[in-house]
Parts: C-alpha cells; structure tokens; sequence
C-alpha cells in the first residue's frame, strides 16, 4: 500500500469539506440576491406590496440573528374569464354651456318637393368642434352734446390700463397663457402675430404683465394676511434662476417660497437668497405650528420664536431617504413598509372623509402604535449600521425630528406631510423649465403675485380664465373695502351660493 495513500485521503477530505463550506455559503448569497431582487420586483412591478412584508422580519432583525427569511409565495393570480363581452364606454354627455349651433340637414327630395311630405320626427347627431380665440376691436364711441350752457360727454369706463389697448379679455388670456399654460411672451407674441395678424411686441406684453400683477396685488395682500392669522401653515421653497443687471452674461439663483394652509390659499414669495431672513418676515406676526421638510432655516426661526413657532415634520421625506436606501438590506424595506401602515391609515381617513375628531381618534388608535414600533426599530438598527451609509442618514434625519414628525398624529387638523405644499409648487417647475429664467429681480415678486392668485383658484375649483376674466372688470371700479369680497375663496363662496339660490 503506497505509504502516501492516507494524506491524500485526508488532504481529500478537506477539500469536500471546504468546496461544501463554499457551496452552502453562495446558497445563501444566492438566496439573499433572489429575496433583494423580489423586493424591488415587487416595490417596483406590483405583487405584494412592502406594507405586507412579515413583521417577524424586524424580530429576526433586532435580536441579530443572520437567519434569511423567505418572503412568502406571491399567490398566483387568476385569470378570471368573461362570461359576457366587454361593455363599450358610454359617452358622456357634452356640458350644458355649450354654445349650440343647428344646422338642419333636408332631404333632396323633400327640397324639390316639399308639398308632398309630411314630416314624422327628426334625428340629432352631436358633433363638438372648435372656433379659434380671435382678437375683437371695441370702439367707445360717445357723442357730444351742447346746449346754451355747455357742452357735455359720456366719460369712459374705468380701465386696466389708462391709454392702453387691453381690455380685460385680452389681459386675462396673456396671463393664463403664460402663468397657467406656460407659455413664455415671446411664444405668445408669435402666436398672436401669425395666427391673428396682430402685432403685440414682447416689450408691450411684458408692460400688461406688470400692470396685471399690480392690480393683483391687494388680492395678494389678502390672501397673506389670512394664511399669517391663521394656527397651522405648510412651507417649502423651490430654486428659480434669474437675470441680475447688474452681473453680465450669468443667471443668478432666486427662491420661490411657498406658504400655504392645506385647505386654504397658497401664497409665493419672491426672495434672491435661500436665508431665513425671508420667511422670518413672511412669518413674524404668524403663533402656530409650521410643517416643514428638514431645512435648517425652519428649526432656526423655531428656536429663535422659542414657543411661538411648533415644527410639524413631513413623513414624505423621511420616507424619501429609506426609498433610497432600499438596497441596503431589509431594515430599509421594513421600514419602509413600516411608514406604508401610517399612509394606509391616512388613506382610509379620505376616503370616509373623516374630520378632525375622528382623524384625531383613528390615529390615536392606529397610527400611534405604529410610531412606537416604528422608534423602536430605528433606534435597535442605527447601532448596526455605518453612520454614512444611505440607511444610517435616513435614520438619522428621522430620529433628530422625531418629535415634529409624531405631532401630526395629536391634533386631527395636521396633515402627516407637506405634499399639498409642494403640489402647489409644481406649476412653477413647469414654467421654469420654459421660461428657464425670470427676465429681471423685480419681475420675480410680480410672478409670486400671479402664482399665488392662480395656485389658489386651483385650491379652490375655480377656473381661473373665468375669475381673472370677471375680477379686471371689476376691480377699476372697485373700493378698497371690496378686496376681502374679491380673493378666490370669497369668489367661489359667492358663486356657489348663488348657484345654490339659482336651483
């Protein structure tokens, strides 16, 4: 027997061993490549969504144990056969306003003949078209008059703009053109001048724009003061570039900051700078709670008003930084279920709709529980986790707000995020992406006007081409005590109620 013969048995041996070790080792990354790849199959493409993830997870997790877990089998769907065919979509019917135009189609022999028929009924055919916007010329004309004494004549009627051409169509279609359609002067000036044969400069339209903005400007002033009387504001702030005069051939950076009550107006403001000193004037006479993101401006002017400023947090970005973190492992997943349960929670309230009493109550019974589990987790995995890394920074931002992001669930009247805020902000993103910049720094307090006005039509269902429309007609004739009747929330009380009297 070859004296070699048992070494290399045993070096064998060894090598089994080892190429198992090997092998049970890549089964589990296998597995955990498989369990991360559903997850975001899932996050991504529908299944079972994160909220449903099995809690038993976040046990596994915070005793340490490096155990895979195996989400559960995604039940297969069934294709459900259709007994009957598909129903065809019904029309819907054409709104009643509608200008209607008849056009009476008479059979030729009924033409060449029409003693000899008699006629049963008709048949109506809908069909809905479009006429152009088209330019009117109005002529004031007012005759004079004179007797032994004088001579007499009609004043005009009070304008937008005194010697200007604009009436207050005009003025209302440039407006909503450029602020809720996005479409840049110099566009409108080629549209204007190919399509219609009138010739409206850039210069001229930008002149209206201004005039406009000036006359918005008390309506603006009243909106303002109802958001800072009020106890509970949404704020946020969105970059803007704009040309400087006095800095050639560079766009600077400006700010639009965004103050709005969730079921209320929405107010811009025009800053060049992202510093406090903005909202600390904006907001120096305003005693409340104020839901904010992260920035560190808000937690400033909180400390510095000490009481009189309560720091709401936004879940939508606490939420954001464990979105980004998902392929860290599955604390980020679970967490991210975690704060699902907290939107389903909301979701149910909207659908009821719930006021603030049962708001309060459902999160109370809900919600609650939820954070304090929630706590829990993100303080048993941050002391696992590198301080740098995506989920660490995401728990962090979490923890070192924790209190302003539990105090929506105290009061029922508090939203769980800013959304509503930045949705506000949105129309703004649009424009910009067109305009790419404001033309000058005096012009960016002028758009905040416009924006607000307009973003507060959209808060209040109103259409905007209606209300400017009837607003330049009757503010040159107006009284300064009417302002308060003018805003959209007042105009739309007011039409609804008449509307309501009307029936």
């Amino acid at each position: 027997m070859d004296a070699t013969l048992p070494n290399e048995i045993s070096t064998l041996h060894e090598l089994v061993s080892t190429l198992k070790n090997a092998l049970s080792a890549a089964q589990i990354e296998n597995k955990l490549l498989r369990q991360k790849l559903e997850l975001f199959l899932k996050r991504y493409f529908g299944g079972i969504k994160n909220e449903g993830l099995d809690p038993k997870q976040l046990e596994l997790l915070l005793a340490g144990l490096e155990v895979l877990v195996t989400p559960a089998p995604v039940a297969e769907k069934k294709t459900l056969v259709r007994s009957t065919p598909a129903a065809r979509p019904v029309r819907q019917p054409l709104p009643a306003h509608l200008e209607t135009e008849r056009v009476v189609l008479e059979p030729a022999e009924v033409q060449q003949q029409p003693a000899g028929w008699r006629k049963l009924g008709e048949e109506v055919t809908e069909e809905l078209d479009w006429k152009p916007a088209q330019f009117i010329k109005r002529l004031y004309i007012r005759p004079k008059y004179a007797n032994a004494e004088r001579i007499v004549i009609a004043p005009l009627p009070a304008r937008l703009i005194e010697k200007g051409l604009p009436g207050a169509g005009l003025l209302t279609q440039v407006i909503v053109v450029k602020y809720e359609d996005h479409l840049p002067l110099y566009r409108q000036e080629k549209i204007y001048g190919q399509r219609h044969g009138v010739n409206l400069p850039r210069q001229t339209l930008c002149g209206w724009v201004e005039a406009a903005a000036d006359w918005l400007t008390p309506i603006y002033r009243e909106m303002k003061a109802g958001l800072v009387a009020g106890a509970y504001l949404q704020v946020d702030e969105t970059p803007i570039r704009y040309l400087d005069p006095d800095v050639k051939g560079k766009s600077q950076q400006g700010w639009l900051w965004t103050y709005s009550h969730p079921a209320g107006d929405v107010v811009f403001e025009w800053q060049v700078s992202r510093s406090r000193e903005g909202p600390r004037e904006f907001l120096k006479s305003f005693r409340g709670q104020l839901q904010t993101d992260g920035y560190g401006v808000y937690e400033s002017l909180a400390r510095e008003r000490g009481g009189e400023l309560t720091l709401i947090g936004c879940w939508a970005h606490a939420r954001r930084g464990f979105y980004e973190a998902l392929g860290e492992g599955r604390a980020a997943a679970w967490i991210v279920g975690q704060i699902g349960l907290l939107y389903a929670v909301e979701k149910t309230l909207r659908e009821q709709p719930a006021g603030p009493q049962l708001r309060a109550a459902m999160r109370a019974w809900q919600s609650r529980p939820i954070l304090a589990r929630l706590r829990r987790a993100l303080e048993a995995v941050r002391r696992r986790v590198l301080p740098q890394s995506r989920l660490g920074q995401a728990i962090d931002y979490s923890l070192s707000r924790w209190e302003a992001l539990v105090r929506y669930g105290d009061e029922g009247r508090l939203e769980i995020d800013n959304n509503l805020c930045e949705n506000a902000i949105r129309p703004t993103a649009i424009g910009k992406k067109n305009f790419l910049f404001i033309g000058h720094p005096q012009a960016g307090q002028r758009s905040a006007v416009i924006y607000s006005v307009l973003g507060s039509c959209r808060r209040h269902n109103v259409n905007p081409a209606e209300y400017l429309q009837d607003l330049f007609e009757r503010l040159p004739k107006a009284k300064t005590s009417e302002v308060k009747s003018l805003t959209p929330a007042a105009w739309a009380k007011a039409k609804r109620s008449a509307a309501h009297q009307s029936a």
